[in-house]
């Protein structure tokens, strides 16, 4: 197997393991001191990954918030953000999003090969299109990304790009944060979908901290040899 970078995957969830509500307002799962925390992870990786359909529903900006982050990651030879990247089946992305227009970082969209003719027409000038496959092979994008210089990434989801690097065995790292309430409304994202996951009652994963922040409890858990404590 190629080489891949260090990978870790960062989500918040209800108690009952839900990533957001059922309706169209965005849910809050997080606290400010949390995000700030997840902040500094951003700061520290070489690439964040979404999935489409993230890019879609919360248009996220995903860059680095702080300054003074920025500021260290631009005296250390790296820009202040860093890559942007998603994964996408059918290319039905809008290039108006913040995930292209904001932040001066460079943006990858990683999609099927049968839509790539369609995505290169409608986002060849806000980002780089790359032929992933039939359908999109995750471990594929993983490597390539490490050719391109990542070598610490962070996967912000949703629910399917989670399962896809969980059940490829492509995680290094979970960092779970768990809001004290309920969602209960099964219309609503999981973390994961169905899958056969390599953590299972025979292979139990490893518990590396827990942290409580505020009302929020962050539990990291090592997936690999590859875990580093930091």
């Amino acid at each position: 197997m190629a080489d891949r970078p260090y990978t870790l995957l960062s989500c918040a969830t209800s108690l009952d393991g839900y990533l957001d509500g059922a309706t169209e307002k965005r849910l809050q799962l997080s606290n400010d001191a949390d995000l700030d925390r997840v902040d500094a992870v951003r700061a520290a990786c070489d690439a964040i990954l979404v999935g489409a359909a993230t890019v879609r529903n919360d248009n996220p900006r995903l860059l680095v918030r702080t300054k003074a982050r920025q500021d260290e990651r631009v005296a250390n030879g790296h820009g202040p953000s860093p890559i942007k990247v998603t994964v996408t089946a059918r290319a039905e992305l809008d290039p108006r999003a913040n995930f292209f227009a904001a932040g001066d970082c460079e943006k990858l969209v990683y999609c099927a090969s049968a839509a790539v003719a369609q995505a290169r027409d409608r986002l060849g000038r806000v980002a780089t299109v790359v032929d992933a496959g039939r359908p999109v092979d995750m471990q594929w994008v993983s490597e390539d990304l490490y050719t391109r210089g990542v070598r610490r990434l962070m996967v912000e989801g949703g629910g399917t790009v989670h399962t896809q690097f969980l059940t490829a065995d492509l995680a290094d790292e979970l960092q779970l944060v768990v809001a004290p309430f309920f969602v209960g409304d099964s219309r609503a994202p999981r973390f994961v979908s169905d899958g056969r996951f390599p953590w299972n009652p025979d292979r139990r994963a490893t518990l590396a901290e827990v942290r409580l922040i505020e009302d929020v409890v962050l539990l990291r858990y090592a997936l690999s040899a590859r875990f580093r404590m930091s």
